[in-house]
């Protein structure tokens, strides 16, 4: 296999004016030392795209000299302390309890004084305009509606939902929210009430290691990547994979991730014969999993909630078309018709693949577009972007 082509010298140069753009804003702005809150760490067992969206920005953040606090839950193996990538990383309490001793921690200042403050509203707030002084923004992926049926009991669930829907959002109403895509914007409009002055859209980048290389697979092969948990819908997936390979006898699937749901989706695998077609290897390594992209026809996408759909741009920067459920941050995530299809029920996802897999043409003219759309993002304009909420906020601040 072809590896994917170094950094051209117009890559470096621009990415160096990006991080410059950040120090200066920084400095314009007071933010030299910024405090984020996040639910989970970059190390944790079930990290996904939100962990990495959040690892991102703040090296890229660091290295323009911020000076980033990460304060998450605990993670299994690793100190409670660290530094990764230029900023510090502070894991303490499980994975409930973190709400309560991060907001108490960062309340009473006990690492450090901060200039400004980013919350990650992971399902569970932070409630951080109650303690919270100071410049601060809220990053809301996405609502997270029926996932707390899908992963709490009955009763807690309810709880969750109520908290998160009408108890959260209006103690929010003067903070301002970052989120993925048009599309979670409008959801957070729609179902959660937000003020849609109050929302600032910054999509997620595309790893430059993500590239066209190699060969696609000789026989069809569909990937899918994400965590092994219930709202990614792997289960709804392996049947729509199960029913395609009637039509595809020759046809592999490999679904990448780990989780909770893993021994499910093994005993899902196993009834309905498919051992030797449905690969599940968990976690790879990077350039396993930029190979697969490469080589896949499809990457498919069942998810129910997402506020974008991180593998489906890392696949497309690789040349490869997507299929996924027509939610919120699929949406833009895909460019219907130009870069993949969404599609609303599972008759539609069988039709959609089947016809990607028997048409050449039409996976190649997806695959031009995939390749344009995943040009728009990178992780540089994604730091600045987030920045520059901040940014405005505490000029605001200071100019009141």
């Amino acid at each position: 296999m072809e590896h994917a082509a170094e950094p051209s010298r117009a890559a470096l140069s621009d990415r160096a004016t990006q991080i410059a753009k950040l120090g200066d804003l920084a400095a314009e702005a007071g933010l030299q030392r910024i405090s984020m809150l996040a639910w989970r760490d970059l190390d944790d067992p079930e990290a996904g795209g939100s962990e990495v969206h959040a690892s991102t920005v703040a090296k890229l953040w660091g290295e323009a000299g911020i000076e980033v606090t990460m304060r998450t839950s605990y993670a299994a193996g690793h100190p409670q302390i660290s530094w990764r990538d230029g900023y510090r990383v502070i894991r303490k309490a499980g994975r409930y309890m973190i709400f309560p001793r991060g907001a108490f921690s960062e309340w009473m200042g006990w690492h450090g004084a901060r200039d400004g403050l980013v919350e990650i509203w992971n399902g569970m707030p932070w409630f951080s305009p109650v303690w919270a002084s100071g410049p601060r923004i809220c990053f809301l992926h996405h609502h997270h509606a029926e996932m707390w049926d899908m992963t709490l009991p009955p009763r807690m669930a309810r709880m969750g939902r109520l908290l998160e829907s009408r108890i959260a959002p209006p103690f929010y109403r003067r903070t301002p929210i970052v989120t993925l895509s048009a599309s979670s914007k409008r959801e957070l409009v729609d179902e959660m009430g937000f003020k849609e002055k109050r929302i600032t859209v910054v999509p997620p980048g595309v790893d430059p290691r993500f590239s066209p290389g190699g060969e696609k697979s000789p026989t069809p092969l569909i990937v899918a990547a994400g965590r092994l948990v219930p709202v990614k819908r792997y289960d709804y997936l392996i049947a729509v994979l199960v029913e395609l390979k009637r039509r595809h006898p020759d046809l592999e699937a490999v679904i990448v991730g780990e989780g909770y749901k893993r021994e499910d989706l093994e005993a899902q695998r196993h009834e309905a014969d498919a051992v030797d077609w449905i690969h599940l290897p968990g976690r790879i390594e990077d350039d396993e999993l930029l190979t697969l992209y490469q080589r896949s026809w499809v990457v498919a996408g069942a998810a129910a909630r997402e506020g974008w759909g991180m593998t489906l741009t890392e696949a497309a920067a690789c040349g490869t078309p997507a299929v996924a459920t027509r939610i919120a941050g699929h949406s833009d995530a895909v460019a219907p018709d130009r870069s993949g299809m969404l599609v609303e029920d599972r008759d539609e996802f069988v039709a959609a693949l089947d016809v990607l897999l028997r048409d050449e043409s039409l996976r190649a003219r997806l695959s031009t577009g995939a390749l344009e759309h995943a040009a728009q993002f990178t992780w540089e304009a994604t730091a600045l972007g987030t920045l520059e909420v901040l940014a405005a906020d505490a000029i605001r601040r200071r100019g009141r």
